[in-house]
This record gives structure tokens, C-alpha cells and sequence, in this order.
């Protein structure tokens, strides 16, 4: 039981802080290009997770989960972020939130397939009840058009991402999350180099110099990319993967709540409903672990 709730708040809070962190980057973005935002994020997180996983000791890793760290890296961190930023860059936000919301779903059948995790009826009765909440949080018809290209990029962030979740709770049988964290970040950095560097538009060092935008990258390094990484990383390693992923679902409302707090944007009724059916969606399965052990017999 002490898992499952540990688990459940460290899955929160990173979706919590991803769910915030629209508000930062949307400053950001108005001056550092993607891309090369994705590669600062990155360097600054693996500089942190680097020195506190030095300290820690357990730095060391086998020969043979190199390549597992590499896939995390790439499939996680560098081809679904990068094709989110694509994608929503293509569509729009709107489509990008609602179409990157079907992580989850593709979690609980990747678990099911590589993890052996069970998909229960409570679980399908979760999801579905957290997938309504989020459209109706986002709209069905808030947004405009996508394009074909950019919604192809949203879904294969969602899958990517599911993959993600699954090989990390799989590396983690072996070692701790910081440690996984730290190198899959790694990997991430040599990937997106390239991208990063034939990218248009880079700032320069007056802007990076900028107080607020200095803090912003700061922000989105330490907190976004090193905490809520490892805070998910780890969430995921206590609780059942398919239970774990629902979490995921809390990303709309905190945006959409601090949309309303720092941008003055409007709150309508369907965000209440919404918010309401997510935290059942998410209750019901999270209180079936409360009497058990949540993590997978993976070691």
C-alpha cells in the first residue's frame, strides 16, 4: 500500500508539472526554437541527475542494457517529445493535447503484451471514464483542422510514449529509476544533437542571457525534464503500468487550471465535469492496488 500511494503522488506531481509546464515554454518559444529548446532541457537535466546519481553511487550499468538505455532514450525522449513538438506545430494544440492523450490506452496494451500485466475490467472502465474527462476538458470541437501530417506525429508521440513508460518499468526491475532516468537522458542528448543543429533560428547568447528567459530554460531543464522525469520514472516503477498511466490524464487539468490563474483564460462548465470524471476514472483504479503490492514480479 505504501507503494501504490508513493507511486500515485510521484505520477501526479509529474503530470502536475508537465501540465504547468505549457506556461514556460510558451514564453520560451517565442524566442528559443524548438528543438533547441529540447537539447538545453536536456544537457541541464542530465548536468543535475548526473551529480546527484554520482553521489548516490549507482552510476555502474552492464554491458548489455546499454542498448535498452539507447532505446529508451530514442524512442522516449527524443521521437515522442520531438514528435509532439512536430505534430502540435502541424495541428494544434488543441488536437496535440487531445490526440497525445491516448498514451494510456496504448500503455495498458503494451504492459499487457510485454509486461504480462493483466487488463481488467476495472482498468478499461477507468480509462474510458478518463479519456471522457479529457475531451471534455479540451472540447471535441475546440480546435481547428489538423493536418494529416501533423496528427500522424501526435499519434506516434502517444505510442512512443507508451513504449516509453513500458521499457523504463522494465529497466527498472534491474535498476533505480534515477539511474535509468539519467542515461536514457543521455542518449536523448547525442539524439536530438543533430536536429538541434540544423534547426534554423538559434538564439543568441543575449538571448539565453535574458533573466526571464534564462530562467525559463532553467525551469524547464531542472523541474519539467529532471524532476517530472524521474518523478514518472519512478511512479511507474511502484504502481502497475496500466494503472499508473491514468495519471497521464492529469496534464490537461493542471494546464488548463493555470491557464485560468496566470493567463486569465477562461474556465467553462465542461473543465469541472471533466476534472471530475479524471479523478474517478483514476480512483477506481488506483483503489484496487491499496490492499496488495502494486509492483510487477519483474526481478
Amino acid at each position: 500500500m505504501k507503494h501504490s500511494i508513493l507511486g500515485a503522488v510521484c505520477l501526479a506531481l509529474a503530470a502536475s508539472i508537465w501540465g504547468g509546464m505549457y506556461v514556460v515554454s510558451k514564453y520560451v518559444l517565442q524566442s528559443v526554437p524548438p528543438f533547441t529548446l529540447l537539447w538545453l532541457r536536456y544537457v541541464i537535466a542530465v548536468l543535475v541527475l548526473s551529480a546527484i546519481l554520482w553521489k548516490t553511487g549507482r552510476y555502474r550499468i552492464e554491458k548489455r542494457d546499454w542498448l535498452l538505455m539507447a532505446w529508451i532514450g530514442f524512442v522516449g525522449y527524443f521521437v515522442s517529445v520531438g514528435a509532439q513538438f512536430v505534430g502540435t506545430k502541424l495541428s494544434d494544440a488543441h488536437t496535440g493535447a487531445l490526440l497525445t492523450s491516448a498514451s494510456p490506452a496504448f500503455i495498458l496494451l503494451f504492459a499487457r503484451w510485454l509486461l504480462n500485466e493483466p487488463i481488467t475490467l476495472r482498468k478499461c472502465v477507468s480509462l474510458v471514464l478518463s479519456t471522457a474527462g479529457v475531451i471534455a476538458v479540451i472540447g471535441w470541437n475546440g480546435g481547428n483542422e489538423g493536418s494529416l501530417p501533423g496528427n500522424i506525429c501526435l499519434v506516434v508521440a502517444a505510442v512512443t510514449w507508451a513504449l516509453l513508460s513500458v521499457f523504463a518499468k522494465r529497466a527498472m526491475a534491474r535498476y533505480p529509476a534515477l539511474t535509468v532516468t539519467t542515461y536514457a537522458l543521455l542518449f536523448a542528448v547525442f539524439f536530438t544533437t543533430p536536429a538541434m543543429l540544423l534547426e534554423s533560428g538559434k538564439p543568441g547568447v543575449a538571448v539565453l542571457l535574458d533573466p526571464l528567459i534564462g530562467a525559463g530554460i532553467l525551469y524547464l531543464g531542472i523541474v519539467s525534464t529532471a524532476g517530472a522525469f524521474l518523478l514518472w520514472n519512478k511512479g511507474m516503477e511502484l504502481m502497475d503500468a496500466g494503472i499508473g498511466s491514468l495519471y497521464f490524464f492529469f496534464q490537461p487539468v493542471v494546464g488548463t487550471l493555470l491557464g485560468w490563474l496566470l493567463l486569465d483564460e477562461r474556465l467553462h462548465w465542461n473543465f469541472f465535469i471533466g476534472g471530475c470524471l479524471i479523478i474517478a476514472g483514476v480512483m477506481i483504479a488506483t483503489v484496487q492496488t491499496t490492499g496488495r503490492t502494486s509492483v510487477s514480479n519483474l526481478r
